[in-house]
């Protein structure tokens, strides 16, 4: 069985692809996702909708992960997660927190400046 720390690293590289169906296996049915300035949301295939809905219009989100630290069923990132169109690319310092249970996620809370996002869409 994987550690929580290669599941949520493993997790973080899976974005590149922006498989829908990968990304939403790495969570438990009931798993809960928090975009702390956003709403929770509960469940794996809200999950899903709520990660389509906001990679709509990129072609790729890369996950840099800055630093990764694990205490038991507990995993911390700093990232940087970068939404790439044609466009733009648009550079978002992230600080996350995963708690992972028998190899999946079920809990995933993302800290950021929704303003830092905002502030990129315009030209």
């Amino acid at each position: 069985m994987p550690t929580p720390l290669d599941v949520v690293t493993a997790f973080c590289a899976a974005w590149s692809k922006l498989d829908l169906d990968d990304l939403a296996e790495y969570f438990t049915e009931d798993a809960v996702y928090h975009n702390i300035p956003i709403d929770p949301v509960v469940g794996r295939d809200n999950i899903k909708a709520a990660i389509a809905a906001f990679t709509t219009g990129w072609e790729r989100v890369d996950f840099e992960l800055r630093h990764a630290v694990a205490d038991a069923g507990l995993v911390m990132t700093e990232r940087v997660d970068r939404f790439v169109s044609p466009e733009r690319t648009v550079a978002l310092p992230v600080m996350g927190v995963f708690e992972v249970d028998d190899g999946h996620i079920k809990a995933w809370r993302d800290y950021f400046d929704i303003n830092q996002f905002m502030s990129q869409m315009t030209d």
